[in-house]
Formats: C-alpha cells, structure tokens, sequence
C-alpha cells in the first residue's frame, strides 16, 4: 500500500499565497469600516460601560442612586420650613365691617422670594351648616422704600370677585401674590363689598419664602450646577477618541441632555436675589421646560432608534416627535408666560380661580400628552418584542426601561416648586 504524501509546494508560490490572505483580510476590513450601519453589527458602536456591569455592579448603582436621593429628601425634611408665616388679626365691629383693612407686611429681603396675604374669615354663629356666597374684594398694593416714602406698585386698585365657603370653618382667601419684591415692606389695603353675612373675625397672614430655606436652595443649585458640570466633562473625555459617527443613540442624546441638565439647575438662579425682576424666575421656568421636554423627546427617540440603527431621516423619524413634543413645549411656556404676566399686572391674579382663559389650554395640553403617552408605549412594546432576544441589546433595552420607570415614580408625585401656593403649570 503507497503511503500518500502532500503535494510539493515551492516556496515562492506559499509567499504569494499568505500575501493575497493578508491583502483579502485587510480589504474585508477595510470594507467594513467604510459600510454603512447594519442591523446586526451593534458591535461598531462606541463601548458602553452598561456591558461590562455585572449584576451586582447595576444593583449596586441603584443603591447609590437611591441612598443619594434618600439623602436629598432627609436634608428637605429635616432642614429648614419652606415657608414663613406672620399672621395679622383684626377684631371687626359693625362700624367697621365694610370699610378698608390696611395691614403692613414686615421688613423683607430678597430671601423672602415671593409674598402672600392671605385671610380666614370667621362668621357669627347661624343655623346653616353650610355657606356659600360671592363678594366682591378690592385691594391695593403700596412698597415702602427704605427711606419711609410710600410708592404705588400698580398705581390702581384691583377689584375681583371671591368665593367665600364655609363648612364649619371657611376656607381660606389668598387676598395678594407678589411674585417678586422690589421694596422692603410693603402696605395692602383691602376692601370686601357685598359680604353679606354677619362677619366675627377676619385672620391675615403674611406668608414668605423663609430665608434659611433660600440660602439652603442656592447651595443645592450651586451643588448640583458644579456636579453636573463635572459629569458632562467626564463624559465628553470619555468619548474623545470616538467619531460621533460611532456614538450611539444613547451617547448621543446624554451629549444634548448634559448641557440641559446644567440649565435646568439653574446657573443664573442667584440673580434673583440680586436683581430685583421677574426675568430670573421666567428663565428658571424656562430651563426646567426645555430639560423636560427634551427628556420625553429623549424617550421617544431611543425607543424608536434602537430599533432603527441605519439612517435616521429627519422627515419619518425626528418630525413626528419634535411636533408631539414641541407641542407639549410649547403650551407649558405660553402657559407660564401668560401667568406671569397677568401675575405682573393684577397681584390678585390666580390661576386656580380665574380659570376661564386656562380650560382651552389645559384641554390641549391634556389631549397632546395622551398621544405622546400612546406613542411612547407603542414604542416600548415594539422594541421589547422585536429585540429581547438579541444580545446587548436586551440589557439596553431593560436598563432605559428601569431607568424611565425610576424617573417617572420619583417625577411625577414631586412639585416642581416647593410652595404650596406657589402657580403650577397644570
């Protein structure tokens, strides 16, 4: 039996041989680099820290979110009250039941923030359980500068009409809202007509920002404003040896909300207590809707580009969300800037009473956000059931979702300002 032997290869034929090898290897990869994104190569992305995370490293990150919020929420409650109270009573007698209260507020700073008059009327004793009457009120809004003169703030007195109701105990009357303090005091002289019921007492109150609480509010902004920046470098230096082409979704969109999350604490918040206008607070409301707004747009974007990892048109994929989400952007500043400039001219203005020019507008808000949250959960949906098998993938779409639901838990119970009476956007 012949032993069967390899054929002879001469060696400059072998040379040639590896050379073409080598030469078809790096043409294939230099073809890959040059193509287009494809559905299946996530691996071109930039790296992402998530794919390193075991599981206890991502319970871990959890903890320490929740511990530092945990932190946050026992520095509120144990610091200092949000508001400040001083309260003005006035014995009435039958003389003096219609004429002109004048109460004087005392001394404030630009710590004191905003200010309210408020008032809880007491009634004789009657029969009725129940009352429910409209009067009509008037008052009229002197500053007093720091050399004792007495300006006019709106030069007119204000007539609306209130809602008094009783149950037992009335309720209580926000008779003034100054949305921002030019003076050091200030002097109200309010009027009530046409109430007719047999009044015992009437209580005032003086309500305030407490200073404390400012100071403690502008170091939480500075806090927040110096770590938020320490973050956005970091995460810009980590990035720097990628082309933005090889960023994905998420890494791009943290390169836009970063500089928003700066904005939305607020750099400038220390103006307001150093100029005495309503611009500060107008670009405080400002920032925190765009950063909102971006946030849902960021949502609505991911979901649907980490399904879509070729190009991403503006016309079919970004369109339809600017529009939703501009929309809800949209409403909330004209909302605010019409508040405010009603709140500028008539110290009586509120929202929650005068309620005649917001239905339209809280009809539309509400109708856009019902939308946006159908197209948001048919995004979720989609993506989950498309791409829960696919490797990497998977782990991004479970941690957006866990991370969105943590948001949404922690967002939508809190008030975006922090007094009671202070005109929430809806």
């Amino acid at each position: 039996m012949d032993a069967e032997y390899p054929a002879f290869e001469p060696p400059l034929c072998s040379g040639l041989k590896q050379l073409c090898q080598r030469l078809q290897e790096a043409y294939r990869e230099l073809k890959e680099d040059l193509a287009p994104f494809k559905d299946d190569r996530y691996y071109r992305l930039a790296p992402m820290r998530l794919y390193t995370l075991s599981k206890r490293h991502f319970v871990l990150v959890f903890v320490v979110f929740f511990l530092c919020f945990g932190l946050t929420v026992f520095v509120g409650i144990k610091g200092p009250k949000v508001i400040q109270t001083s309260a003005a009573n006035f014995s009435l007698n039958n003389s003096k039941k219609l004429k002109p209260i004048q109460i004087s507020s005392n001394p404030l700073s630009t710590y004191n923030q905003q200010l309210w008059l408020t008032c809880v009327v007491e009634l004789e004793p009657s029969e009725e359980t129940s009352i429910k009457t409209s009067f009509s009120m008037t008052v009229k809004v002197n500053g007093v500068a720091q050399d004792g003169t007495t300006i006019y703030v709106h030069n007119k007195v204000h007539n609306r009409t209130r809602m008094l109701s009783c149950a037992g105990k009335c309720a209580e009357i926000i008779v003034a809202h100054l949305g921002y303090l030019n003076y050091t005091q200030y002097t109200v002289t309010v009027g009530f007509e046409h109430l007719n019921q047999p009044v015992k007492e009437m209580n005032f109150t003086w309500k305030t920002y407490n200073p404390a609480f400012s100071q403690l509010e502008i170091w939480f902004r500075f806090v927040f404003v110096v770590l938020t920046f320490i973050v956005t470098c970091l995460f810009a230096h980590s990035l720097r040896k990628f082309s933005m082409r090889d960023w994905g979704i998420e890494q791009k969109w943290m390169s836009v909300l970063l500089p928003l999350l700066l904005l939305y604490n607020d750099p400038f918040f220390p103006l307001s207590f150093l100029v005495n206008s309503w611009l500060p607070g107008m670009l405080d409301d400002f920032f925190q809707s765009l950063f909102l707004c971006a946030l849902l747009l960021f949502w609505l974007c991911v979901y649907h580009g980490i399904r879509v990892q070729g190009e991403r048109k503006c016309l079919t994929f970004y369109l339809p969300k600017f529009f939703i989400v501009g929309l809800l952007w949209l409403a909330s500043v004209t909302l605010g800037i019409w508040q405010t400039f009603n709140e500028l001219h008539d110290p009586m203005y509120q929202y929650r009473v005068d309620t005649g020019n917001f239905q339209g507008m809280k009809v539309f808000f509400m109708v856009v956000a019902a939308l946006y949250v159908l197209y948001l959960l048919f995004l979720i949906v989609r993506a989950c059931s498309e791409l829960r098998h696919m490797p990497y993938v998977d782990l991004r779409l479970k941690f957006l979702t866990a991370l969105t639901f943590v948001v949404l838990v922690i967002r939508v119970p809190a008030k975006r300002q922090p007094c009671v009476f202070h005109a929430e956007r809806f």
